[in-house]
């Protein structure tokens, strides 16, 4: 049998946590009813979902991610700054955010209603035109920006989304908003190393399967957390393709704790619940 048929096969387990096991993780959380890495340095300088961490005592090297829903995490970092990304007025995390991202493409990745108790709003698009351009040092958080297109009817919107990158605790992690095109190299360059990524797998309005694939190849990250689906379905025919090269891990709660030094030795694609 070959290795990508047995990766295939091979059912899907829960994901090893270092200090928060899935059963210890759900104490911590409120309402949880509801290739080969490439080593690059991060560069120099569809239901609403509550925020489900909300005390969580995190050690330096941890951060805490919360799937809220459609392309909606909360990232929270040691020191207690809240990250909402695509931050939008269907899909909000229950706490305010102290740092907010947003992308244009649909009114489901932005607001322009935000919570004017945000400290920071980041458009992953110029409303002057151009390209964004971020690079936030926050506490413990730094936040910076990639652009990259959207289609247009039958042409092209330049500049008009972004990956946002937020450092963490020592992880880079990357989420692609709502990305139209394969990574090219210059792209990879400005994310630099990445460990975890949030990936919108519909297959249709943003990437292809297969170019989403690629992309995620193309970045290394030793985890792949799939957002922006709209069925059980759709999840599942990208888990299938993806399977050939990941393996895939189910978490039974919407909140998990990473660092950098208990990542999977395989790049895995981690199943949240929730879309």
């Amino acid at each position: 049998m070959s290795m990508q048929a047995a990766a295939r096969r091979e059912p899907a387990r829960p994901f090893p946590w270092r200090r928060c096991a899935l059963a210890a993780l759900a104490f911590l959380v409120a309402g949880a009813a509801q290739a080969e890495e490439v080593e690059r340095g991060c560069p120099p300088m569809i239901a609403q979902g509550p925020s489900l961490v909300r005390t969580v005592a995190l050690a330096p090297d941890e951060a805490a991610i919360t799937f809220v829903g459609h392309a909606t995490f909360e990232i929270v970092s040691p020191e207690g700054v809240r990250i909402a990304t695509d931050y939008n007025d269907h899909v909000r995390p229950r706490d305010v955010p102290t740092i907010a991202t947003m992308n244009r493409a649909h009114s489901t990745h932005f607001t322009n209603r935000p919570d004017p108790g945000i400290a920071h709003i980041l458009r992953g698009w110029n409303p002057e035109g151009g390209a964004a351009d971020h690079d936030l040092a926050l506490a413990d958080v730094r936040v910076f920006n990639v652009p990259t297109n959207i289609r247009a009817g039958i042409g092209t919107d330049y500049g008009a989304n972004s990956i946002f990158v937020f450092e963490v605790a020592g992880l880079c992690i990357a989420h692609l908003g709502h990305l139209h095109h394969v990574l090219e190299p210059e792209h990879l360059v400005a994310l630099g190393r990445i460990d975890v990524v949030l990936a919108p797998v519909d297959g249709n309005m943003t990437l292809d399967t297969e170019g989403m694939i690629e992309t995620l190849r193309r970045i290394g990250a030793r985890i792949v957390i799939p957002m922006h689906f709209f069925s059980q379905a759709r999840l599942e025919a990208f888990l299938g393709r993806a399977s050939e090269f990941y393996e895939i891990a189910r978490s039974d709660t919407p909140a998990i704790v990473l660092s950098r030094d208990a990542l999977p030795p395989r790049p895995t694609v981690l199943v949240l619940p929730g879309r």
